[in-house]
């Protein structure tokens, strides 16, 4: 009995931090202004909520998104997943890329968010080097391989970057084929 409700206290504990260490990042981003914090949040949340589910169109990931915070959707989305429809712009070796982009610095509250997300059940991967297909740009915040099952590598990246004289952040998660060496290989 007393080591359950060690567990439960325990779990509060950490709920609270978690809760401590959002409330810490979005005043860290400067995340006081009401519009800021609600573009920010709404691009959070939809990214949380919808970039790591497989199995969406193009159509269906904006749809979900839309539902969940509202539209127009108060960030720029992209999306495309060449196993389910053709995306001539993606590059070749890269099958699936999610990204929402908003304006502004917040970085930190995004890196919180998205560490919080891939440590939620189930755990979206195991931490891995980033694969030669990616690199660390100017602006990068965050950027990291993950092993997924069936071979296939994700990679998860947080950043800022300016986009017509605007900064903007934006979180983004590509996934590779479990192939990926040999495309690229063949494409040097």
């Amino acid at each position: 009995m007393r080591s359950g409700a060690l567990s439960i206290a325990a779990v509060v504990s950490m709920v609270s931090a978690i809760a401590l260490s959002a409330e810490q990042a979005k005043q860290a981003d400067g995340l006081t202004t009401p519009h800021l914090a609600m573009a920010t949040d709404a691009a959070i949340a939809a990214f949380t909520g919808f970039c790591f589910k497989a199995g969406q169109s193009p159509d269906q990931a904006r749809q979900n998104m839309e539902k969940a915070v509202g539209s127009p959707l108060p960030f720029e989305l992209t999306f495309w997943d060449s196993t389910r429809a053709p995306a001539p712009d993606a590059p070749g070796i890269i099958e699936r890329r999610c990204e929402v982009a908003w304006p502004g610095q917040h970085t930190t509250v995004a890196i919180v968010a998205l560490r919080s997300k891939m440590a939620e059940p189930p755990v979206f991967g195991t931490q891995i080097a980033l694969p030669e297909t990616h690199q660390s740009l100017s602006g990068t915040a965050f950027i990291e391989g993950r092993a997924l099952l069936r071979g296939r590598i994700a990679v998860v990246h947080v950043g800022t970057r300016d986009t017509a004289g605007v900064k903007q952040t934006f979180i983004a998660v590509d996934r590779l084929p479990a192939d990926w060496q040999t495309r690229l290989e063949a494409k040097t």
